[in-house]
């Protein structure tokens, strides 16, 4: 019996930085983290971060598996403590930052986010970039060789993927999406 595909896509997270951490409304010394969750049971996380104090450098590749249905990753910052993990805070990274517009689902954005305590006061800001990888499989067209076979094979090529652009020049960094996307 064939095993059931489930459609999915795999989310490629870089956890950068995050800026004027705080816990208690004391800087924070060492020991934060980040845990990226799609889901209750699919998340990755950083390794803690022992220097930068308030201002945490990790530059952590995550890669999360995610339905089609998937419509934010929360980003939540942690810090170890003597007493236990505590959350620094968390924010919310709507996948429509990533997907949507008019650029190609497997280009590169850079983002910023608002974290928010458990009061919801504004607690620093996390910085990632992300993609969504899409499976080979899922593009098109799936030709990869010339179909024809015959005396001009060398003259063939494998057709352009992802969005006609023309001859136009770029403003915006040759593919790669640029937005910081904070609210108070």
């Amino acid at each position: 019996m064939d095993k059931v595909h489930k459609a999915s896509r795999t989310l490629e997270i870089t956890i950068l930085s995050a800026e004027n951490l705080s816990l208690n409304r004391k800087s924070i010394k060492k020991n934060a983290y980040v845990i990226a969750r799609v889901d209750p049971t699919n998340f990755g996380s950083t390794t803690a971060g022992f220097e930068g104090g308030s201002n945490p450098s990790w530059n952590e590749k995550l890669a999360l598996d995610m339905s089609f249905q998937t419509r934010f990753i929360t980003l939540e910052v942690k810090c170890k403590t003597s007493s236990g993990d505590r959350v620094v805070g968390t924010a919310s990274l709507p996948l429509s930052d990533i997907l949507g517009d008019y650029t190609p689902e497997s280009c590169l954005h850079f983002l910023s986010y608002r974290l928010r305590d458990s009061r919801g006061e504004k607690n620093g800001i996390i910085n990632v970039s992300a993609r969504v990888k899409v499976p080979v499989e899922s593009m098109s067209p799936a030709v990869t060789e010339n179909p024809v076979r015959s005396g001009c094979s060398s003259s063939w090529k494998q057709p352009a993927l992802g969005v006609p652009v023309g001859h136009q020049k770029s403003y915006y960094g040759g593919g790669v999406a640029r937005g910081v996307p904070i609210w108070s």
